[in-house]
C-alpha cells in the first residue's frame, strides 16, 4: 500500500483591520439584501412601466378627414393620409361631431378637405387645409403634422406634373422643377432609433437613482442610529458597497435584457453599460451621503424623496431638451447624477457612440459623486462639532506657541 503525503495549503488569513470591517458590512447588508429581496419589486415595476413602450412607437392614430370636395383630389389626399403609417383615417360628413369626437379624446386630429379644393388646385391658387389636432399629446400631434404635410405634398406634385406634361413638358423636364433639391438620408446612428429608444433609457436611470437613493440613504441613517453607536468608517464603506452589486445587476437586466425582449436594438455590450452603470452608481452613493447628513431621519427622508422625484424626471432632460430650459434650471439639472447618466447611456447603447465619445459624462458622474460625498461628510462633521472642535483645538495650540 502506498500512502501520498498531500501538502497542506494554508489560506492566507486576513491580518488588516480594515479590510476585516468593510468585508463584515458587506457580508451583513448583502446577506439582508439577498435575504429580503425587496428590490425586485422595482424589478418589477419598470418591466410593467415600460410595457407602454412595447409598439416602439406611435401607429394607427385615429384621425377624422371630412371631405367637403368630394373631388378627385380630396379622394387622393384621403388615399395619402391613409396609406402613412401614423395615421388611421376615419371618415365623417360633419364638421361638428368629428369635433365631439376630438373633444372625446377618440380622435387626435380632424382634417377639412374644403369645397372646391380641386378646382384652387388647377387655378393655382392657395389652398388651406383646416386641421384640429389634440396637442395634449406632443408625440402624436407632431407625427399627425408630418403625415398630412406629405400627404398634401405629394398630391399637389402630381396635380403640377400632371399641368406641366399637358403644356408641352417632359418627365426629364418637370422633375428638376417641381424638386430642384434632392434629399439624401444618412443614417449616422442607429436606424432603428425612435422616441421611446431615448425614452426608456432615461425612465430606467432615473428609477434606478430614485430607488438607490432611498437604499442609500435609509442604510446610512440607520447605520447612525445604532444603539451602539456609529460603526467604524471600514464596516460603513463595507455596507455601502454592498448596494453596487445589486443595482449593477439590476443595470444589466433593465439595460440590456428587458430591451432585448422589447425588441430595440442595442449597440453596446454588457461591459460598456456596466462601465457606464458603474461610476453612475457611485455618484448616487455619494449624493445619497449628503442627503443622510442633511435629513438623518428615515420618515423625513421618505417624505423628501417623494416630492422631489418628479421634478427632477422632469428637469432630467428626458422629455424636454437641456437647452430649452432656463440657465438656472439647466444648472440644477447638471448637477444631478440622472442628467449625465441619461445622455450616456441613450448615446452608446441606442445611437452607437463609443464610451471614449461620452469620457467627460462618466468623469462628470464622478465629480458629482465625490463633491457630493466629500459635502456630506462636511455637514455631518459640522452638525457633531467636529468641525468647531477641530477649530478650538487649532486656536488653542495657535495660542500655545504665541506663549
Amino acid at each position: 500500500m502506498i500512502h501520498l503525503r498531500l501538502p497542506v495549503i494554508h489560506l492566507p488569513t486576513i491580518q488588516s483591520p480594515f479590510l476585516q470591517g468593510y468585508l463584515r458590512g458587506f457580508k451583513m447588508i448583502m446577506s439582508r439584501m439577498l435575504g429580503q429581496p425587496k428590490w425586485m419589486v422595482l424589478l418589477i415595476s419598470i418591466c410593467l412601466m415600460s410595457l407602454v413602450y412595447y409598439n416602439h412607437s406611435v401607429w394607427d392614430l385615429p384621425v377624422a378627414v371630412v371631405d367637403q370636395d368630394h373631388s378627385e383630389a380630396s379622394r387622393m389626399v384621403t388615399r395619402n393620409f391613409d396609406a402613412s403609417p401614423k395615421i388611421g383615417v376615419k371618415t365623417y360628413d360633419s364638421i361638428e361631431i368629428a369635433q365631439e369626437d376630438l373633444a372625446a379624446r377618440r380622435l387626435f386630429a380632424v382634417i377639412v378637405l374644403p369645397k372646391n379644393m380641386e378646382k384652387h388646385i388647377l387655378h393655382g391658387e392657395t389652398v388651406t387645409i383646416p386641421a384640429y389636432g389634440d396637442a395634449t399629446s406632443r408625440i402624436s400631434n407632431g407625427q399627425i403634422e408630418q403625415d398630412v404635410l406629405a400627404a398634401y405634398q405629394t398630391m399637389t406634385y402630381a396635380y403640377n406634373q400632371e399641368m406641366l406634361m399637358n403644356v408641352g413638358f417632359t418627365p426629364t423636364q418637370i422633375d428638376p422643377i417641381l424638386s430642384p433639391m434632392k434629399a439624401l438620408r444618412t443614417d449616422l446612428f442607429n436606424p432603428g432609433i425612435s422616441f421611446a429608444a431615448i425614452t426608456f433609457p432615461g425612465l430606467v436611470v432615473m428609477l434606478l437613482q430614485h430607488s438607490l437613493l432611498l437604499a442609500g440613504t435609509r442604510t446610512s441613517i440607520v447605520l447612525h442610529t445604532l444603539p451602539q453607536g456609529k460603526p467604524p468608517l471600514p464596516v460603513y464603506l463595507g455596507c455601502l458597497s454592498a448596494l453596487i452589486p445589486i443595482w449593477l445587476f439590476l443595470a444589466i437586466v433593465l439595460f440590456v435584457a428587458w430591451p432585448m425582449i422589447l425588441g430595440y436594438r442595442q449597440t453596446a455590450p454588457i461591459p460598456e453599460i456596466l462601465m457606464l452603470a458603474f461610476p453612475f452608481i457611485l455618484a448616487v452613493l455619494g449624493f445619497a451621503k449628503l442627503i443622510t447628513e442633511c435629513l438623518r431621519n428615515i420618515e423625513l427622508m421618505y417624505l423628501t424623496m417623494s416630492m422631489i422625484t418628479t421634478p427632477v424626471f422632469y428637469i432630467s432632460g428626458t422629455i424636454w431638451p437641456l437647452q430649452a430650459m432656463p440657465k438656472w434650471v439647466f444648472f440644477i439639472s447638471n448637477m444631478l447624477p440622472s442628467t449625465w447618466a441619461t445622455k450616456a447611456i441613450a448615446s452608446v447603447d441606442q445611437m452607437g457612440q463609443s464610451i471614449s465619445e461620452v469620457g467627460f459624462d462618466v468623469v462628470m458622474m464622478l465629480v458629482l459623486g465625490a463633491f457630493y460625498a466629500t459635502l456630506g461628510w462636511f455637514i455631518g462633521a459640522l452638525r457633531d462639532g467636529h468641525v468647531r472642535k477641530f477649530i478650538v483645538s487649532r486656536k488653542r495650540l495657535f495660542y500655545r506657541k504665541i506663549k
